[in-house]
């Protein structure tokens, strides 16, 4: 039941944050392997992405690569976040004085991300070709002619095999202990800080939506740079072998981005990545903390 309310609680997110996702993932495109100044930004800003997006595209393009990110949601979180709240509820992310434990907290977080994302790795990776697909005069990035889910999952791995579902997983994994192990550390550590302050009441949804909040801003400062590279290592052209033409692996892509587009080139899209994982984080966190405690309160 852990797994099932907590893959819920993402997809619910998820229904939101997806447009922001989509433009997220044309900003940290945008300008790829180019030097600031020497390309066309089709995308100025997060408010000027959705409204070209849309204009251009449609307005359904917002929701581009929804199914996926459904799943993915239900895969990842339901595994992460089940698997957290079991670490929770047995004691094991606290002291034996009996208080909440950051280091602990952070490392269950992390283990708890790593097996929810390998397992949802291709999902993620049709998620990401599928939201860069665009109109020619507004596309970034490598443009993959995907006709839907199912149908990439099943040419990529009659072309590259079942290996080549799972390119870009290992590169993309830093991505996610960096932002899982900020995330669960974070929330967590808030909440028990709230109820100790007494700021609110204890056990209501006012903690939890605060505590989601602080735990917002902390995971894009920092998975902004790691999403940025994983982005590009999932979308990235493929030779026949499956074996990527742009990047060798996540230290390459890391030192090439920051080589050629400067710092700010490895935090692009971070506005559109806190308008997405801000909220994303905020809603996933509230809505898994409240099924919980409906369910717990409900079965005893």
């Amino acid at each position: 039941m852990d797994f099932l309310m907590s893959g819920l609680a993402a997809c619910g997110a998820c229904l939101f944050t997806n447009p922001l996702e989509v433009v997220k993932t044309r900003m940290q495109l945008q300008g790829e392997l180019q030097a600031p100044g020497t390309y066309q930004r089709h995308y100025r800003n997060v408010f000027h992405a959705f409204i070209t997006i849309a204009k251009v595209d449609g307005l359904a393009a917002l929701q581009k690569g929804l199914a996926p990110a459904l799943l993915y949601q239900f895969l990842m979180n339901g595994i992460r976040l089940g698997t957290y709240g079991l670490a929770e509820a047995g004691g094991y992310l606290h002291t034996a004085e009996g208080t909440h434990s950051p280091a602990r907290s952070a490392a269950a977080g992390a283990l708890a991300g790593v097996m929810g994302a390998y397992l949802g790795s291709p999902i993620y990776m049709v998620k990401t070709h599928l939201q860069a697909q665009a109109a020619s005069e507004i596309a970034v990035g490598h443009q993959y002619k995907h006709q839907g889910m199912f149908q990439a999952l099943t040419k990529i791995g009659q072309k590259h095999g079942l290996l080549g579902l799972w390119r870009g997983a290992l590169g993309g994994l830093p991505r996610v202990i960096v932002g899982s192990s900020t995330q669960l550390c974070t929330f967590s550590s808030t909440k028990d800080l709230m109820t100790q302050w007494e700021i609110f009441p204890p056990q209501t949804w006012k903690v939890a939506l605060a505590a989601a909040m602080v735990s917002g801003i902390a995971v894009v400062l920092a998975m902004t740079p790691f999403d940025v590279v994983s982005t590009r290592l999932y979308n990235q052209p493929t030779d026949a072998q499956g074996k990527g033409l742009m990047y060798r692996g996540l230290l390459d892509a890391l030192l090439q981005t920051a080589r050629t587009e400067g710092i700010f080139g490895m935090y692009k899209g971070i506005g559109a990545s806190y308008f997405r994982l801000g909220p994303h984080t905020i809603l996933s966190l509230f809505f898994w903390d409240q099924l919980r405690t409906l369910y717990y309160t409900y079965t005893k």
